[in-house]
């Protein structure tokens, strides 16, 4: 297939400020690297929280690293109906008016008037590989997987390019699931 790329599923999880780690997490705090991602300085950590919706709970959702400038929880749109929170889709970091919750750790609460999003789909580029692809930062573009009885070609996906990134495409649990993924999963971008 031209122009695979990895496609990689983005489970429930949480970034976090330094102000909330520490309120979290306890004065001082610093966040453990479990594991890297594939995203170049990204990494699982050790730290878990629960989120807090009007409705219920989701407990054990795993914080990533390192620290933002702004705290942000990032979950499938099935997640946001179990949780009673309203989660527009957007790009990471567009966390403006977005849905509301609290965030339990060991040593406190957060409550976060904004910051509950379910992620956009989306492509990680280098400008090498964007050029390769014949495409350019935020151009929406499709993306056919073939996935044995459940191949789909999911649209609207935006392109994210940044000389920090490592190829690969993003969806969410319930992309996934609608996709029946399994395995390592690869898609051709449909310019």
């Amino acid at each position: 297939m031209a122009n695979t790329v990895l496609v990689e599923t983005s489970a429930r999880h949480v970034h976090l400020t330094e102000e909330h780690i520490e309120i979290l997490f306890g004065k001082g705090h610093t966040l453990t690297h479990k594991k890297d991602l594939s995203q170049p300085g990204q990494f699982a950590c050790e730290e878990r929280v629960t989120v807090v919706g009007p409705k219920k709970s989701i407990a054990n959702v795993i914080v990533l690293g390192p620290a933002r400038p702004a705290s942000q929880v990032e979950v499938s749109l099935t997640d946001a109906r179990t949780l009673g929170v309203d989660a527009p889709v957007r790009e990471s970091g567009d966390v403006a008016g977005s849905g509301a919750c609290k965030l339990v750790g060991p040593a406190g609460e957060v409550e976060l008037t904004e910051g509950v999003i379910a992620a956009k789909r989306h492509i990680h580029l280098t400008p090498a590989d964007a050029e390769g692809f014949g495409v350019t930062d935020k151009q929406i573009v499709s993306v056919k997987v073939e996935s044995g009885d459940r191949s789909l070609i999911f649209g609207d996906v935006v392109v994210r390019v940044s000389p920090k990134f490592a190829a690969a495409m993003h969806i969410d649990t319930d992309e996934a699931n609608a996709m029946h993924a399994s395995g390592v999963v690869y898609g051709e971008i449909l310019a």
